[in-house]
């Protein structure tokens, strides 16, 4: 899992060549808690898809504010440089992935 910072952001997601998949999230969150590891078992599931990182908010609130982000947990999917979708809140795996699949149809 790609753990994100204002350095590596730009490089691993807005410039990837594969659509990727960002967790905005912070430790003190516990709906974060919660998606945390239903969003690293899709890591693996939709491996040849997408690249899945994390940014922690606490550490990059100049990144949350960049992309707006004012909810957490919130996913967002990047491809080609620009926001493809957007998944607000905890939900559970079957749900996370419609979602997903959603967006990813769409791209």
């Amino acid at each position: 899992m790609l753990q994100l910072t204002k350095e590596s952001f730009e490089r691993e997601a807005v410039e990837s060549d594969k659509p990727v998949i960002v967790d905005f999230w912070a430790e003190w969150c516990g709906p974060c808690r919660i998606i945390a590891p239903v969003f690293e078992k899709l890591s693996s599931e939709y491996k040849k898809k997408l690249k899945f990182a994390k940014v922690d908010i606490s550490k990059n609130q100049d990144l949350a504010e960049k992309y707006g982000v004012r909810a957490i947990p919130c996913l967002v999917v990047f491809n080609k440089g620009k926001e493809a979708g957007r998944i607000i809140g905890s939900l559970q795996e079957d749900k996370l992935k419609a979602k997903i699949d959603g967006i990813l149809k769409s791209i």
